[in-house]
């Protein structure tokens, strides 16, 4: 008899800690988000993450409306292909996230590998202009005839210079495993009274 009645007891103990336990778990959740507030440290779930991201794009502050710059797009082609901007100019706000598309076609009747090379003019623009996805970082393969479309997404710095209003991203296009021709250079007049 007494044995049965430890036997209950162990059981209401086991009961009260396995409720214990099923509530902690509920109280996780929000638990999690408090300390997280409390931090600053604001890892959230990765819908949750989503949901920020487009807030925060439709908040964008960081567009600076009152200025805007003409991109120019010039390519510069080193061999028997099509390349070509869809787009030979845009204007942008400074802040403003901005992608235009290149079109390159292989009219060759070899399959072939190639890269760009991009260059900025004027030369202080360099610094201001963030490329997120260019496709001027990879080499790719092209079979004959083969026509791709690649994006060029930036972002021009607020920080540029008030008197820059015009950049010029030019790409030079050529052939891997042939000769890489220098990246275009401005020149710039010298000085009077300079040789």
């Amino acid at each position: 008899m007494r044995a049965q009645k430890e036997n209950w007891k162990m059981v209401g103990k086991l009961g009260v800690i396995t409720l214990g336990m099923f509530a902690f778990g509920y109280a996780l959740v929000p638990i999690y988000r408090a300390i997280c507030e409390v931090t600053g440290i604001n890892i959230l779930a990765l819908g949750e993450q989503r949901n920020n991201l487009a807030v925060s794009k439709a908040e964008n502050s960081q567009v600076d409306t009152s200025r805007t710059i003409t991109v120019e797009f010039d390519v510069n082609v080193r061999g028997p292909w099509h390349f070509k901007p869809e787009k030979r100019s845009v204007e942008v706000h400074p802040g403003q996230l901005t992608t235009v598309l290149y079109e390159f076609q292989n009219i060759q009747n070899r399959t072939m590998a190639a890269q760009a090379i991009p260059s900025y003019a004027p030369r202080q623009a360099t610094a201001h202009f963030n490329k997120l996805e260019c496709f001027c970082f990879n080499q790719y393969t092209l079979a004959p005839g083969e026509r791709k479309e690649w994006p060029v997404a930036f972002v021009i710095d607020p920080k540029l210079p008030k008197d820059v209003t015009t950049i010029t991203l030019s790409y030079t296009f050529f052939e891997v495993g042939s000769s890489t021709p220098a990246a275009p250079t401005a020149s710039l007049p010298k000085p009077e009274g300079e040789v």
